[in-house]
């Protein structure tokens, strides 16, 4: 791994994956992004204004952001196969109203720029940080990469999102804002001195960069993964918090499987929002019932449709489905396209390399994948999600 000593920071190239120390006692005056970029040394927005007001649409040369990317409430992700950075705003207690933050506000202000092809060019780039410690360091930080608003597909109306949170009785919005990180492996120093001098030099501008504010195409950082098959951990929830959650949710599916074959099929169309369910139907040889549903890909005004079975297994979380159950679930989808598995618990790694190996279309959602999309759609206790079962807001219309 490559790792920059304090003494070497300020004059580092910025790499991605690369590591940045700061001091080994953790004082805010070495803290390593405001060395790197000249901006401020603590908060998750970092922004950089012009010294002076230079005309263009935006105040900023350019802002870095901090994440540490394990905050329950508030999950920011890194989805490294495809480049796409879902961030949170700064609004995160009850009481105030959604840009009295000041990172929501150069939020708005750059997200109502990169859709319009004579103000995207002042869009200052973004530099994404997360937290990482090393035997030095406790204040270090590990470079992602560069970043621009908004992404591939993503429109004026969801590219950046007011969310409601609750905290007790109290109701607040916050934004949810997706970023894409560039196909961009190293930023020189170079042009960060040019930025952090707010006289930015064109001439050693990040290429990738340069086009996307030209042209609005964006290439991403896309890093297939090496390994397609996830260990049993991996599909299983990492706090106390998330196991919670998950086993509230078997508890209460465990004696009724077929209400959870309801609740599976309206988490999967909660999660993609091209997801339709057909009908739920009862199978006379398990007890058990198939989703069938349809995915549609194209234009709004002409799509097409690829077809998709659905099976949902309430188990124990320390319970794997194995072979048996996945098998049945290949032989749904000859006359599909794909098909999809909800489980509680986990895909056992005999089961789990078989599909991936002989490359079945199966989409698996694993305990720890459920509990993920509830809390991207805001129910991250298990209050709330205990609400939405006990009032059955998973049922379908």
């Amino acid at each position: 791994m490559n790792i920059f000593s304090k003494d070497k920071v300020k004059k580092a190239d910025l790499i991605v994956d690369a590591i940045y120390e700061g001091s080994e006692r953790g004082e805010l005056k070495n803290e390593p992004i405001s060395t790197l970029l000249g901006v401020g040394n603590s908060g998750g927005f970092r922004p950089k204004k012009f010294a002076k007001k230079s005309g263009a649409e935006s105040n900023y040369s350019h802002v870095g952001l901090f994440t540490t990317l394990d905050d329950i409430d508030w999950p920011d992700s890194l989805d490294v196969a495809t480049g796409s950075f879902v961030y949170y705003g700064d609004n995160k207690t009850p009481g105030n109203e959604i840009h009295s933050a000041p990172g929501n506000k150069l939020l708005r202000q750059t997200f109502s720029l990169i859709h319009n092809s004579e103000t995207r060019a002042s869009v200052p780039p973004f530099f994404i940080f997360q937290r990482f410690r090393t035997d030095k360091s406790a204040r270090a930080v590990q470079f992602k990469g560069l970043a621009i608003p908004g992404g591939n597909g993503l429109s004026e109306t969801n590219d950046l999102v007011a969310v409601w949170r609750s905290s007790g009785k109290q109701r607040f919005q916050n934004y949810l804002a997706n970023f894409t990180i560039l196909d961009e492996a190293k930023i020189s120093r170079e042009w960060i001195d040019s930025l952090i001098a707010g006289k930015p030099n064109a001439s050693v501008e990040p290429r990738n960069f340069r086009l996307w504010k030209q042209s609005g195409t964006i290439r991403p950082l896309i890093s297939p993964p090496t390994t397609v098959v996830r260990t049993l951990d991996q599909q299983t929830p990492k706090t106390a918090r998330d196991s919670n959650i998950l086993e509230l949710i078997h508890k209460s599916f465990s004696k009724n499987p077929f209400e959870f074959e309801k609740f599976a099929a309206w988490l999967f169309q909660m999660h993609d929002s091209k997801v339709s369910i057909d009908e739920i139907t009862r199978n006379t040889v398990d007890g058990g019932k198939d989703a069938r549903g349809r995915y549609s890909l194209g234009l709004k005004s002409d799509p097409i449709y690829l077809d998709f079975a659905l099976e949902a297994k309430c188990y124990s979380p320390k319970k794997s489905v194995g072979v048996k159950e996945t098998s049945r679930l290949i032989s749904r989808i000859k006359h599909r396209q794909f098909g999809v598995l909800v489980t509680t618990s986990a895909v056992a790694r005999q089961a789990y390399s078989e599909i991936r190996e002989d490359q079945h279309p199966i989409l698996i959602i694993s305990g720890a994948d459920i509990v993920e999309i509830l809390k991207d759609k805001g129910m991250s206790t298990v209050t709330d999600v205990r609400r939405l079962i006990e009032n059955k807001n998973y049922l379908m219309t």
